[in-house]
């Protein structure tokens, strides 16, 4: 079955996994309506679990269900997984290296309506910083999908990152999810794109403007950690530059990454994202990528840029 919106993706591909694996649990902070693990809770409701407005205690609670060979889903808003309950994250599941999965929802600036306290622009920056985390940040619903049953699969603590609202899929329904690995959507050879989340689609559409102008190349980067640093390094090596595309702080997130990936081949880069800011309200989510640079016109503008 096939989506167009990575909230739905994930409730339903937990319901499937659920099914065959007994193991798998669902833990939600009283959202679990916008982070659909009530799809779970409809099925497999002797498997759910409600914590109310707590997850801090929600992710405690998935260290010690993932201590008894539980494979936690513990989901709440991106802002509310990175922020309210960091500490949990750290001190015991991660330096525990314990098999919870966390799901920050609605992240970036998808939640278009709520502002700067209901944004997360700095997620990524936090869970990569953390050691023994992998981030997941899929493209769109289809990769969700593949990356829901990736992490499944997989022992250790992982994020992933989803957005709010739908879109078309720019990915095939039926790849494989490989943690680690960055997908070339779009050969070329003047400039490397490296994109993740939504803004892979925005991605594609500026490089569809830029035909006959630029020869680009458009990465699909949906692990931002652990990043396959020789793979991103031999996609560049012939390139003129460098563009970074993501729905996130410059600071810390996929810009960041690739940046450390590159350190070594000291080719020139440029970084479409949020530029070290909180987010803000708006009327819908397209006015606030707009009011933040995150535009087709700005990513045909870098990528000219990295072609002269």
């Amino acid at each position: 079955m096939s989506y167009t919106n990575q909230r739905i993706a994930y409730g339903n591909t937990l319901v499937e996994l659920g099914k065959d694996n007994k193991n798998i649990v669902v833990l939600d902070a009283d959202l679990s309506a916008s982070t659909m693990g009530n799809m779970f809770a409809a099925e497999h409701p002797e498997r759910h679990f409600e914590v109310g407005i707590a997850e801090a205690n929600m992710v405690s609670i998935a260290a010690g269900l993932a201590q008894t060979g539980k494979i936690p889903f513990a989901g709440t808003f991106a802002v509310f997984m990175a922020g309210r309950a960091y500490d949990q994250i750290r001190q015991t599941i991660s330096i525990g290296k314990l098999n919870v999965k966390l799901c920050g929802s609605s992240s970036g600036l998808s939640d278009f309506g709520d502002g700067a306290t209901h944004q997360a622009i700095e997620d990524i920056a936090l869970m990569r910083a953390i050691p023994n985390m992998t981030v997941i940040s899929p493209a769109d619903a289809n990769e969700t999908v593949q990356a829901v049953k990736a992490m499944a699969e997989m022992e250790g603590p992982c994020y992933l990152r989803l957005g709010r609202n739908d879109y078309e899929n720019s990915t095939d329904a039926n790849k494989k999810f490989v943690i680690g690995e960055p997908t070339v959507l779009k050969e070329g050879k003047e400039v490397v794109v490296f994109a993740t989340g939504y803004m892979v689609s925005r991605a594609l559409e500026a490089v569809k403007e830029l035909e006959g102008k630029a020869d680009v190349k458009v990465v699909n980067i949906s692990t931002i950690k652990p990043m396959n640093s020789e793979k991103i390094a031999d996609m560049v090596k012939d390139c003129k530059g460098v563009v970074t595309v993501e729905e996130h702080s410059v600071i810390g997130g996929l810009g960041g990454a690739i940046a450390e990936a590159l350190c070594k081949s000291c080719k020139p880069i440029e970084f479409v994202g949020v530029k070290d800011k909180f987010g803000c309200s708006a009327h819908n989510h397209t006015e606030l990528l707009e009011y933040f640079g995150l535009t087709k016109e700005n990513i045909v503008k870098a990528i000219t840029k990295m072609a002269q």
